[in-house]
């Protein structure tokens, strides 16, 4: 959106429409890994203190990898949840490029909107094939609620971060002047 703002107009060169579709895709599925990675941290510090344990993804390592307990493996647990978060935005970033249909939407609505979604979606196939089916957990109804809140969060700052970095900025560090400019 700024970009179109400050004269970098569709067609330059600078924005997606300047860019083949493909390299469009894939740097936007970069920004979607950045995305994962900083969206999966909010969402376990979301969790952390609520639900006072760490992602069920402990459980997923101690029984196909190293069996044992799950609360052996806290690390692994971590390492492995921030690697599904982060694989899981690159994921987005690329389907969020793709998205045409509502290009009279603003970029950061768009990413809010469909970000919560698939927070939705990751987080009912979560709960229904990872948790129920191959990890045989069964949460309880208050914990399940929180397991869906957790995910929201991640799927709303994964679309807000992607959205408001997707389209139309070639560099997003000078097109917002992180770097302390005017």
């Amino acid at each position: 959106m700024l970009g179109r703002l400050r004269g970098q107009s569709t067609g330059s060169g600078t924005g997606p429409e300047g860019r083949s579709r493909l390299t469009h895709v894939v740097a936007a599925s970069v920004r979607g890994l950045q995305a994962g990675l900083v969206a999966t941290l909010i969402m376990t510090a979301f969790r952390l203190p609520i639900m006072r344990s760490l992602p069920p993804s402990a459980n997923f390592w101690a029984r196909y990898v190293r069996g044992g307990d799950p609360d052996d493996y806290p690390i692994a647990g971590l390492v492995l949840h921030l690697l599904y978060g982060t694989s899981a935005g690159a994921v987005f970033g690329g389907l969020f490029a793709l998205l045409e249909a509502e290009r009279s939407i603003e970029a950061e609505q768009r990413g809010i909107i469909w970000g919560a979604v698939y927070g939705m979606g990751l987080s009912a196939f979560g709960s229904q094939f990872m948790l129920s089916e191959l990890l045989d957990v069964r949460l309880e109804a208050d914990e399940l609620a929180l397991f869906h809140a957790a995910h929201l969060v991640y799927g709303l700052s994964l679309g807000a971060w992607v959205g408001s970095r997707t389209e139309g900025v070639e560099d997003p560090e000078e097109e917002y002047e992180y770097e302390g400019g005017n």
